[in-house]
C-alpha cells in the first residue's frame, strides 16, 4: 500500500446516475482520501493513468456459491471431494472474481458440509495470507428434509448414503427446535446472516419453485432466532404466497422472486425488504423463447423453465417496474465458473434495466444490503475499492467482463480478462 493518484477517463462513483469525466482520486494507505478534479500529486505519489477506462467502486456480487472448482463436476465435487477441497474452491474463485474486477462477494452457502471452510477462507482473506474478493457468509442452507437445502441429490441412488448426507448437514432438519439450534449453530462459528430455503426450485428434483418447503413455524423459528443473534435473514423464494409470508414475519431480503406479482413487490417496497433476483439463471427461456438453457442443463430443469415461461416473462417486467430495493447477484453454479461474476451484467442491459440501475446495484445498494458502508461508493473516507472497465459500460451488455485494473483496500491486484489464468499476486 502507498498514495496513489488515479486519473479516470469517467468515473462511476456510486452515488450518482451519471459518469464524470476526467475525475481524479486520490488514495492514501486503505482509504480514499480525495475525489476531484485538478489535483496536484504529491510528492513520492504514484499517479496511476486511467484515463482510456471507465473507474468504478470495487464490484460487489451479492450471491454467489464457490464450494466446487468445475462446474461440470458440481455434484461430483459435492459428494466425492474433500471438506478441505470445498474451502480451497471458495479461496480460488475468491482470487479469480478478484482479478475480475468483483473485490466482495457474498457467499450463499452450499448444500454440501464443508466443516465451516467458508468462514476459514473469509478469514484467511481478511487475514492477507491469501488475495481474493471479501467474503460475507452465510455458511449452510437452512431448509427441510428433502428440500432444496437437502444434498441428497448427490445420491438420490443410494437411500443409506442419502439419509447420511441429510443427517450430517447442519442445516437440514424438521421442527421448530431443530432450526433454533441450526440457526444458532452458524451464529456462533461466525455466519453474518442465514439463508434459509423457503420454495422449491426449478432445480428440484421432485416438485418445483412453488414448493413451499417448511412450516410456517418453522419459518418464523428461522426468522426469530437470527435476528435475536443479530445477523438478518435472506430467503430463496419465488412466488408471491411464500414471499408475502415471509415478509410478515419480518424476512431482511428474498433471492430470486422470478414469479413476483405487482402486489407482492409493492408489499415488499413498503416493508423495506430488498431483492437479489438473479436473472441469468432463466435468460435463455425469458428471451430466447422455448430455448431454455441453451443445453446446457439437463432435460428436467429446462422442462420446468418451459412450464414457468410465461410466468418467468411477467416476473421480470414486474421486477423491472417495481422501485424496490435491487441487489446485484450471479448465482453462477452449474452454467459457467462460478467466478465470472460480471455475466450476469448483460441480463440487466437486454432486459431493458437502466445501466445504472444495475450499477448502482451492484456497488452502493449491495454495500447497504451487506451492512458495509464502507464500501460501495467512490467517496473520501470510504475504503480504496476501485475497478477499471475498457469497455463502455452504458451500451456493451459483456463490459463487466474486461476488468483492466482493480484495488482492494489500498492494494492493487493483476487483473485477468476472459480465458486468461493468473496467479500472481
Amino acid at each position: 500500500m502507498g498514495s496513489y493518484l488515479i486519473r479516470c477517463g469517467r468515473l462511476f462513483d456510486g452515488v450518482e446516475k451519471m459518469l464524470r469525466e476526467r475525475m481524479e482520486i486520490r488514495v492514501e494507505g486503505t482509504q480514499i482520501t480525495a475525489v476531484g478534479q485538478g489535483l496536484v500529486p504529491k510528492e513520492q505519489e504514484q499517479v496511476i493513468d486511467l484515463s482510456n477506462a471507465t473507474v468504478t467502486p470495487g464490484l460487489i456480487d451479492a450471491h454467489v456459491h464457490l464450494s466446487t472448482f468445475d462446474w461440470k463436476r458440481r455434484e461430483y465435487e459435492m459428494l466425492y471431494c474433500s471438506k478441505a477441497w470445498k474451502g480451497m474452491a471458495v479461496l480460488y474463485h475468491a482470487e479469480r472474481a478478484l482479478r475480475r474486477g468483483f473485490t466482495t462477494l457474498r457467499f450463499m452457502g452450499c448444500n454440501c458440509d464443508d466443516g465451516y471452510a467458508s468462514l476459514d477462507a473469509k478469514r484467511l482473506i481478511q487475514q492477507g495470507y491469501f488475495p481474493g474478493a471479501d467474503l460475507v457468509i452465510a455458511p449452510y442452507y437452512v431448509g427441510s428434509v428433502g428440500g432444496m437445502a437437502d444434498a441428497w441429490r448427490c445420491a438420490k441412488g443410494n437411500p443409506e448414503l442419502s439419509n447420511r448426507l441429510t443427517r450430517e448437514y447442519p442445516g437440514v432438519g424438521s421442527g421448530r427446535d431443530f432450526f433454533i439450534g441450526a440457526v444458532r449453530e452458524q451464529a456462533k462459528m461466525g455466519a453474518d446472516f442465514i439463508k434459509l430455503m423457503a420454495n422449491g426450485g426449478f432445480m428440484s428434483l421432485t416438485g418445483g419453485p412453488g414448493d413451499v418447503q417448511l412450516l410456517d413455524e418453522e419459518y418464523a423459528a428461522v426468522i426469530e432466532t437470527a435476528h435475536q443473534c443479530g445477523i438478518p435473514v435472506t430467503a430463496h423464494a419465488y412466488t408471491p404466497a411464500t414471499i408475502r409470508k415471509l415478509v410478515d414475519l419480518g424476512i431482511d431480503g428474498i433471492e430470486h422472486g422470478s414469479l413476483l406479482d405487482e402486489e407482492t413487490a409493492a408489499y415488499m417496497r413498503e416493508r423495506g425488504v430488498y431483492l437479489v433476483p438473479t436473472f441469468m439463471q432463466y435468460d435463455g427461456i425469458v428471451q430466447g423463447g422455448e430455448n431454455a438453457a441453451g443445453g446446457k442443463r439437463d432435460a428436467a430443469f429446462e422442462e420446468k423453465l418451459r412450464t414457468y415461461a410465461k410466468q418467468l416473462r411477467a416476473g421480470r417486467a414486474v421486477i423491472r417496474n417495481s422501485g424496490l430495493m435491487l441487489g446485484y447477484g450471479s448465482d453462477i453454479c452449474d452454467m459457467y465458473p462460478c467466478h465470472e461474476c460480471g455475466r450476469e451484467y448483460s441480463s440487466w442491459l437486454e432486459s431493458g434495466f437502466d445501466p445504472f440501475q444495475a450499477l448502482m446495484a451492484a456497488t452502493s445498494v449491495n454495500a447497504d444490503i451487506l451492512g458495509k458502508q464502507e464500501i460501495g461508493r467512490v467517496l473520501p473516507g470510504k475504503r480504496a475499492d476501485l475497478s477499471a472497465w475498457s469497455g463502455d459500460l452504458l451500451t456493451e451488455p459483456q463490459a463487466l467482463m474486461d476488468c483492466c485494473f482493480v484495488m482492494k483496500g489500498g492494494t492493487i491486484y493483476q487483473t485477468e480478462k476472459r480465458g486468461e489464468r493468473t496467479y500472481e499476486s
